[in-house]
């Protein structure tokens, strides 16, 4: 397989002509196939006649993530005797969110991830670690089924056993890490209390994502793990990791539009917004068969670019997911999200990547923000003082950026608990 598949270096009129084409297709598809996309546009008074061409897109009725809650299990289905696979996400409330997919639709999964882990440096013939978990969750197999379709050799350890990770990068020496940023940085960790050197260990390149995760956690993973730190992106609703990919620029991830449609647009009006600027990622699969989805509402803030990367590459790039509609929690009426938090603490020397915030509700009836953060071990043996000047450097630094305040607990090292799939970032203690 080519380092770059040739439809990532289509001119903008070329890749149009495609997405239009396969727009009109799924839309006959969709309104053929599927009961509640066909009833979708009925009560819209839309017809698939009315879709010629990839700018018609807006006229489609978005697609929120309860519609697979209230259609569970099968609603959304268009082709649900055909199916050869099913994956359950961790729903947190409410029935989870199920998807499946065709063998065209595995096919088609293997085809995307390939294309992924190339664009993050991976070659054929390369080992690669994949410490994304196996099962109901998508990232394990996504990562696997690329890894064979590109000519990867794949460690299939799934996450977890973290000493037997750590034993099986120093045996078989892979070049790829692939799992969440979190538990990257976990190994890290395990790896320095067993005094086991990985910042010069085989791993070159590291596949990271599930969660969002800023610059700052980028800085740290690479300088303890000494690899080439990329993310990915990708969701079950659409179709597991595989939707887009950093390059080794690390400047945007690359989508790959001529299978998943992106738009930005913004939350409250659903109107798109200019280039460059943060809104809602809304995502619309041209070629699936088992679950297709039509302008489907991720609720995770990005900004796009259509400019050519210095990759050579003319898809989209969004870039790092900024923090999500939903996971926004909202004190004292200011909406906070836990990446500005995080950007926050990373340019603060003392503090280590690993952070939680608590929202409470206190006698009075006001809302409370504590934001818990790890330091380095030497903070606790220094003064009183000097750890009052540090949560008092935070807490200001916080004011300044959320718009109230915040306290601040300074904790030790290794306090708050550790993750080996995505990490709890807020605790909402106001709904218990």
């Amino acid at each position: 397989m080519s380092i770059k598949n040739k439809v990532e270096t289509y001119r903008k009129s070329r890749l149009e002509a495609l997405q239009s084409q396969r727009l009109i297709d799924m839309v006959h598809y969709i309104y053929n196939n599927s009961d509640f996309y066909r009833n979708s546009f009925d009560e819209n008074d839309l017809k698939p006649e009315d879709i010629s061409g990839i700018e018609d897109i807006v006229k489609l009725p978005f697609t929120e993530k309860d519609a697979l809650r209230e259609n569970y299990p099968f609603g959304l289905f268009s082709n649900q005797e055909s199916l050869k696979e099913l994956h359950v996400s961790s729903g947190t409330t409410g029935d989870p969110t199920l998807v499946g997919y065709t063998q065209e639709d595995i096919d088609l999964w293997a085809e995307v991830m390939a294309r992924a882990l190339s664009c993050a440096g991976a070659e054929p013939g390369d080992l690669i670690q994949n410490a994304y978990g196996y099962g109901l969750f998508t990232g394990g197999l996504g990562v696997h089924y690329g890894g064979l379709e590109l000519g990867l050799k794949v460690i299939p350890i799934s996450s977890g056993q973290t000493k037997r990770q750590l034993k099986i990068m120093q045996d078989f020496e892979p070049r790829i890490l692939a799992c969440t940023p979190t538990y990257a940085l976990y190994m890290a960790e395990k790896a320095q209390e067993l005094g086991i050197d990985v910042k010069n260990s085989s791993w070159e390149i590291g596949v990271f994502g599930a969660e969002p995760w800023s610059e700052g956690i980028r800085e740290e993973i690479e300088e303890l793990l000494g690899l080439k730190a990329t993310d990915i992106y990708g969701l079950s609703e659409i179709i597991g990791p595989g939707v887009a990919q950093e390059c080794s620029y690390q400047d945007g991830l690359h989508v790959f539009s001529d299978v998943f449609y992106p738009e930005v647009i913004d939350p409250q009006s659903g109107q798109p917004v200019p280039e460059g600027e943060d809104g809602e990622l809304v995502i619309t699969t041209f070629t699936k068969k088992g679950i297709p989805i039509l302008r489907y509402r991720t609720r995770d803030i990005v900004s796009m670019t259509t400019e050519k990367c210095k990759c050579g590459r003319t898809s989209p790039r969004i870039s790092k997911v900024k923090g999500r509609t939903d996971d926004m929690i909202v004190v004292k009426g200011i909406n906070v999200f836990p990446s500005q938090v995080e950007h926050v603490l990373m340019n603060i020397e003392e503090t280590q990547p690993h952070y939680q915030l608590v929202v409470d509700r206190s006698a009075s009836n006001l809302d409370t923000l504590e934001v818990q953060v790890e330091v380095e071990q030497n903070v606790f043996s220094d003064e009183v003082k000097e750890m009052n000047k540090l949560k008092e450097e935070i807490k200001e630094e916080l004011q300044s950026v959320l718009a109230i305040s915040a306290r601040v607990k300074l904790l030790e090292p290794n306090s708050l608990e550790r993750s080996k799939g995505k990490s709890q970032r807020v605790v909402d203690k106001r709904n218990v």
